[in-house]
Order: C-alpha cells, then structure tokens, then sequence
C-alpha cells in the first residue's frame, strides 16, 4: 500500500468520482489514477468504488470506511512534515485563514499588516466566504484556521475559540423617519422597513431573530442579502432598505450620506470566533497570527483546547 494510492482514492472521491477532474488537480494522467486505485482495492481485496462500466458511480460500504481513514492518514503525513518544516526554519511556509469579509476588511486589517512585517517569508493568505462555510474549510483542510461570527462548530474534529464581543447599528440614508425619533430605537421600528442585510433570512439561532421572538414582533423583511459590507452601504444609500450591520463597519468619515443608529440595547451581543481542527498541527506563527488577533491567546492556552489526550491500545 501506498500514500499516492490514498492520495488517489481520496481525490477522486473529493472531486464527485470524476477521474479525469481527479487527474487534472493532481497533475497526473486519468490512466494512472485508476490503474493505483484497482492495485490498492486488490491489495486490501475489497471495492472502494461501485463501478458502471469504466465509470465509477458510488462509494462501497468499506470504500466509505477506507476513504475516511485515508484522509486522517494523510493529515498526519502532512503534520509530519510541518513538524520537520517547524524545526528547520520557523520564518517560511504558508498560512491560509478563511474569514468573512467584515472580518477581513475591518477586524484583520492591522493583524495582517503586523503579521506581514513581522513574517515577511511567509506566503499569507487570506480567504474571504460567507459563514456558512467557514467551519467546512477548516474541516476539508482548506484553510489552517477560520475567523467568523456566530459560527455553530457540531463536528467532533472542531475546536472553538471565543474571542471578543461585537454588536449592531442600523443604518439609514439622510433625511429617513428614523432620523426624526426623539429616543432610541425599538425593535418596532426596524420591523416597519425593509433590510439589507448580511444573510437571506435570520437564522432561528441568530441573536437577531432571538430578540424578536422573545419580543412577540414579526421579523423584518429582507429586501437583500449581500456579505460586502460595501454593497450593503451602497443600497442602503440608495434607499432600498434599511441597513443591519456589525457596528464596526460605520466609518463616519467615509460613509457620506448615512447615518448609524446604535441597537446594542435590542441585541444580545455576538462573538468573534476561531475555529481550528483539533489534529491540526499549526506552525509556529500561525499561533502568532491568532495571537495578533486575541492577545489573551497564547499558544500554550490554544494547545490547551485543541489537544487532547488519545487514549489507545497499541497492543497486538
């Protein structure tokens, strides 16, 4: 058995059973990739994949079980190597954060700038996607760690660092009614306007629709949905709704023509998180990326969440 085998199997599965699609992100031929993968399922003497014809179709029962250890098996290759790389030179390599784009754009700006000059060899990074998808990206070892909010880590290869607090602001155009209120905002004001927003609809568990509810008031409705802070501005400028965003994206010498409510009264706040896997085996500045980031996160206090114990019997 081999690892380029794995590497193989793994591939193919990743990319919807396509082996030519397999073939290409591997850099290899689509002949090959099969002939390795049929030398490993007579090794182990068990499919890995249903086959139609010359078409692989679907994944075995033990395929399933293969492909899974597979992937863990090929995780700790790639620790070993960060390892060797960690003790050869601490100052090189890469480091990918997968974040939102407020995150990015107004959370990260002078983490990166200090990050850069501090580790100028260090090739950085860093993916702007919605939240949804943040958690999966760190799972599928897209990314060495995600930065979001609200972020809701199920799976058991996930650890959660909760960083700091943030609230929200409403903001409007010149001259809009709520302008005009001699007292601050209630929830019944924001849900006579339409809202742009940064998601298509409030999750149940989000703290938004949590305060309505508890509140007994109809949710507001979005007119639209857009994770660019900037575009959400730009319709809000433009009188399509009214804006619900985290407080930090109002820059008051910069967003000409609006107008920024604070609601932190209405909303429970909501947290800055880090999500990393618990194998994960992160280099030396990476901890000082997420250090920049949450002073109060030593290395020693991320080590103290991500590994744990494993408890097993090597006996044979």
């Amino acid at each position: 058995m081999k690892l380029q085998q794995l590497r193989y199997a793994l591939e193919v599965y990743r990319q919807n059973l396509n082996v030519s699609e397999a073939a290409e992100s591997l850099y290899t031929s689509q002949p090959g990739i099969s002939k390795q993968i049929r030398l490993l399922e007579e090794e182990l003497a068990v499919p890995i994949f249903v086959r139609h014809g010359k078409r692989m179709v679907a994944v075995t029962a033990p395929g399933k079980v293969i492909l899974e250890t597979a992937d863990r098996i090929l995780r700790e290759v790639q620790n070993i190597k960060r390892i060797g790389t960690e003790f050869a030179d601490h100052a090189t390599g890469t480091l990918t954060v997968a974040t939102t784009h407020t995150q990015a754009r107004y959370a990260l700006t002078d983490v990166i700038a200090a990050f850069v000059q501090r580790f100028p060899q260090v090739q950085l990074s860093i993916v702007p996607v919605t939240s949804a998808v943040l958690d999966k990206m760190v799972l599928d070892g897209e990314a060495d760690f995600a930065i979001g909010t609200e972020l809701l880590t199920q799976h058991a290869e996930l650890r959660k660092l909760t960083c700091y607090p943030w609230n929200r602001s409403v903001i409007v155009p010149d001259n809009h009614p709520l302008l005009a209120l001699n007292r601050p905002l209630q929830l019944q004001d924001i849900s006579c306007y339409p809202v742009v927003t940064y998601d298509a609809s409030f999750p149940d568990t989000s703290r938004v629709a949590h305060a309505f509810r508890r509140a007994q008031i109809p949710l507001p409705k979005i007119v639209l949905a857009s994770a660019d802070t900037e575009i959400i501005k730009t319709y809000v400028r433009s009188g399509l709704g009214i804006g619900l965003v985290a407080s930090v994206v109002f820059e008051p010498q910069k967003d000409h023509h609006l107008h920024c409510l604070n609601v932190a009264h209405l909303f429970e706040p909501s947290f800055s998180h880090i999500v990393l896997r618990q194998d994960v085996y992160l280099r030396g500045f990476g901890y000082e990326f997420l250090n920049l980031f949450a002073p109060a996160l030593t290395r020693e206090c991320i080590e103290a969440a991500l590994y744990q114990p494993i408890h097993e019997d090597f006996s044979i």
